[in-house]
């Protein structure tokens, strides 16, 4: 066996995870203070990314380009479930469902109509795209930084939840949104403030990805299914299971794709097929909170 060959392998797949894990949180965000599974946090990213393109393409530093990517992200997110969420959060599952898939839909269209179909390359990074061999193991810049965003995102959410009023108030939401309200949390705020976490969040993700990529209309959907993957594996009322399942899914894609060879599309079916075992075996997830009804 070349274990130079795993271990490149290994952090290839650590860093893919670091970027599911870092969509998966946003799922989270959204499913902790809504119950609601976001299908369409995929091209709400998309869309950034492609405000981050249009930012750079006019000479905007790239730092800068993120930092004002993310700002328009968090409103645009806050706004969306102000205008389109709220006003169907007291309906059938099903009807929620088929509001964010449209909302999938919708972003993707405006996304080709506004900035074309064509595929954009040469995306900007803001460090140098450098390639270390320790010991014949290659280690990239692109997974140092992922793995980096991933941790200092996770800091900046357990200092946010742990530590602050706001955290607070989204962790009373979370559990009880009827009791917070009768206790004078502004229950609305805070789901705004979730959505809009979580597509900054995602907007960070996809920026940091997409240059490795390259940006099309479809960049961002496989990466969604990876996440939900990731969501399902760890839990989607937990963070600390979303970090988990990237990175685990990240490294079983990056494994199977290297060493499964007798089956084709493999990177399709390691999402969907860890999706299937959770659900199977344990529902909730790896650290998912199970949920018990008195009858």
């Amino acid at each position: 066996m070349d274990f130079s060959l795993f271990f490149s392998q290994l952090m290839g797949g650590i860093g893919n995870g670091a970027v599911y894990a870092s969509l998966a949180l946003a799922l989270v965000l959204i499913f902790r203070t809504t119950g609601i599974l976001n299908f369409a946090q995929g091209e709400m990213a998309l869309y950034s990314t492609y405000l981050f393109w249009y930012f750079t393409q006019r000479s905007v530093p790239v730092l800068l380009a993120i930092l004002i990517t993310m700002v328009i992200s968090f409103i645009g997110g806050a706004l969306i479930e102000r205008v389109i969420i709220r006003p169907v959060e007291d309906k059938s599952p099903l009807v929620i469902v088929i509001v964010t898939i449209g909302l999938f839909l919708a972003l993707n269209s405006i996304v080709q109509v506004q900035f074309g179909a064509d595929i954009k390359t040469g995306l900007p990074r803001f460090y140098a795209a450098t390639t270390w061999r320790p010991g014949n193991v290659q280690i990239s810049a692109d997974t140092l930084v992922l793995v980096a965003m991933l941790a200092i995102v996770c800091l900046l959410l357990y200092v946010l939840f742990q530590h602050t009023k706001v955290g607070l108030a989204m962790r009373a939401v979370s559990s009880n949104a009827e009791s917070s309200r009768l206790s004078g949390i502004p229950v609305g705020n805070v789901l705004m403030l979730g959505w809009g976490l979580a597509a900054a969040l995602g907007a960070l993700a996809g920026v940091l990805i997409i240059p490795q990529l390259g940006l099309e209309a479809s960049a961002m959907q496989s990466i969604l299914f990876y996440s939900f993957a990731a969501a399902a594996l760890g839990g989607f009322d937990s963070p600390v299971g979303a970090v988990v399942g990237g990175i685990i899914v990240g490294v079983a894609q990056a494994l199977a794709t290297q060493y499964v060879h007798f089956l084709d599309g493999i990177t399709l079916i390691v999402p969907f097929g860890i999706i299937l075992v959770v659900l199977m075996v344990r529902p909730q997830g790896l650290f998912g909170t199970k949920r018990v009804e008195r009858v």
